[in-house]
């Protein structure tokens, strides 16, 4: 009678107390987990991912345990031997790159330094590049108060979000992230709107790299050509200071307009596509030519099952950073300060401190300092985990500062006259030559790194979009095709029509950050309040303040 009355998913044995079942710290670690789990949402070390049977009816018991564990019975937990290996994670940068974080207990842990790198490196992205732009969008003196302040609300609802797998309790939420959160609190909207606005953030960086990929590759090719065809450019095509020679591509007929000239709307060109009629320049197109031939490379690369192979690169992202740093310092030194005040009327070469286009910059600054869809998978590796917040906090300085001298930089050395300060582009590479040895090298380089990132991109897409719909991450070839096809189709649209990285950017970053950094984190932090009897009406004004904040930051990039 007493084996009777014992409950079916009980698998504790005669002479066993109860407290050990729940123990997995006296268990070897090995035994705890006899069968393979295929993992799908991650990059793989294996190139030929398999998924078996056995593997595919394991993932339908976690998903099957995981509605049970609404109750506090420990019984009702996932058994060890239906979850994945817990260390295989990777976490991404949506303008960045996609690495493994050794997450599990029995993995090493990492001192604060390595974890405030790792953060910072993850939230740099390509987005520094239009920093300057941006800067000069909302004005001097205003684009650095938004900026410090957007970096302070964006640290905030990143602390919220770290925090939020705590306060849920009765459950076990030390390998929960985000989505799950979200899950919990909302349901399946929850999970399906996380996911929609991960996709949002992914696809939109995939978009900015194929016309940065466009714009780099471009600019190489005519470097290269000039060089052996000992081309030289005239003073007229380009405006100089006497040292370094700066261009601007688009000049503004109207100083008081939004300043983004030729980038700003539907062109056929590129600033720096000038074409004499030979047939070099005819076949050799920023606009027309270029990002025709990255689909001969690149879309093979996408179809292919794993890639883990472009994971090896991921250290180039950090070199591309600091070598942009060093680039900003040496042209800022050659090139001097041009500075003037002009507090609400713009002039023939200033623009004023404060403009009406701000928004552009908080859309830009709302992806450049996004991590919150990855910061829980990053502070899990840190080795004293009571450091997070003070590690978080001078991570995003770290970001802030790195902004704000590359910004800064731009702007003020920007030669102010001759040229416009409104000649500053999206990209500020485009206001160098072609023909400048120092800038071939940065655009170069970040080419080879952009090539190597965009296919683990590609695949983060693929694992999320298939794996939800089909439940396999590659459902066969002509399924995997046609989406890429679909990807490839709008970076290459984009970089035909509209090669403004700074508006994709913004418009990316503000509809991804309305969900993950305002919406999503300010009502889980209000209903965990609410359900523990905590929330008070400063708390709750300050919260919705938030989310109308996020919500207004997504209505004016449609009116900018």
């Amino acid at each position: 009678m007493e084996d009777e009355s014992r409950p079916l998913l009980d698998s504790e044995q005669p002479g066993e107390s109860y407290s050990h079942q729940g123990s997995t710290d006296s268990l070897d670690f090995k035994t705890k987990r006899p069968f393979h789990v295929e993992h799908r949402n991650i990059v793989a070390d294996d190139p030929l991912e398999r998924v078996s049977a056995e593997a595919a009816v394991l993932n339908s018991r976690v998903q099957y345990y995981s509605r049970l564990t609404g109750s506090s019975d420990q019984l009702l937990t996932p058994p060890n031997h239906v979850v994945p290996p817990p260390e295989e994670i990777y976490a991404y940068s949506p303008l960045g790159t996609a690495f493994k974080v050794m997450g599990s207990e029995h993995a090493p842990k990492n001192p604060s330094i390595i974890t405030i790198f790792a953060i910072w490196n993850t939230m740099m992205g390509t987005s520094v590049l239009s920093i300057p732009w941006a800067l000069k969008q909302a004005g001097f003196t205003m684009g650095i108060i938004i900026l410090v302040f957007t970096g302070l609300l964006m640290l905030y609802c990143c602390y919220i979000v770290i925090k939020s797998p705590k306060g849920i309790p009765y459950l076990d939420t030390s390998d929960w992230e985000l989505p799950d959160v979200c899950r919990y609190y909302f349901g399946k909207f929850g999970q399906w709107s996380s996911l929609v606005f991960s996709m949002v953030s992914l696809i939109g960086a995939m978009v900015v790299y194929w016309v940065l990929m466009s714009n780099f590759l471009y600019n190489t090719g005519q470097f290269i050509y000039n060089y052996a065809h000992n081309v030289t450019v005239t003073d007229k095509e380009f405006g100089t200071n006497g040292s370094d020679r700066v261009l601007c591509p688009f000049p503004a007929t109207d100083p008081g307009g939004n300043g983004s000239g030729g980038a700003g709307g539907f062109y056929i060109g590129g600033g720096n596509d000038t074409s004499d009629g030979s047939p070099f320049h005819h076949w050799w197109s920023k606009t027309n030519t270029v990002p025709l031939y990255l689909i001969v490379l690149l879309l093979p690369l996408l179809c292919l099952r794993s890639a883990s192979f472009f994971a090896r690169f991921t250290f180039l992202g950090t070199i591309s950073v600091v070598y942009l740093i060093v680039l900003v310092t040496v042209k800022a030194v050659r090139l001097g300060f041009h500075l003037q005040v002009h507090w609400l009327d713009p002039s023939q070469f200033y623009v004023p401190e404060f403009r009406i286009f701000f928004p552009q910059l908080t859309g830009v600054l709302t992806l450049a300092f996004f991590i919150h869809n990855c910061v829980i998978t990053l502070m899990k590796s840190n080795k004293h985990p009571e450091n997070n917040v003070r590690d978080l906090s001078i991570a995003y300085l770290l970001v802030g500062l790195t902004y704000l001298y590359v910004g800064v930089m731009v702007f003020a050395s920007f030669p102010s006259p001759p040229l416009s300060k409104d000649c500053i582009q999206p990209n500020f590479l485009d206001n160098f030559s072609c023909s400048d040895v120092m800038v071939f090298v940065a655009r170069s380089f970040l080419l080879f790194q952009m090539i190597t990132v965009y296919p683990l991109l590609g695949y983060l897409v693929r694992v999320q979009i298939m794996g939800q719909i089909f439940g396999n991450s590659y459902p066969s070839f002509f399924h995997v095709l046609a989406q890429n096809v679909v990807v490839v189709g709008a970076g290459v649209l984009m970089a035909r029509f509209y090669p403004n990285i700074g508006s994709i950017i913004r418009f990316s970053g503000a509809t991804c950050g309305l969900a993950l950094v305002f919406v999503f984190p300010a009502l889980i932090h209000m209903i965990s309040l609410r359900r523990q009897g905590n929330l008070r009406l400063p708390s709750a004004l300050f919260h919705s303040f938030l989310i109308m904040l996020g919500l207004s930051n997504l209505l004016a990039q449609f009116f900018m």
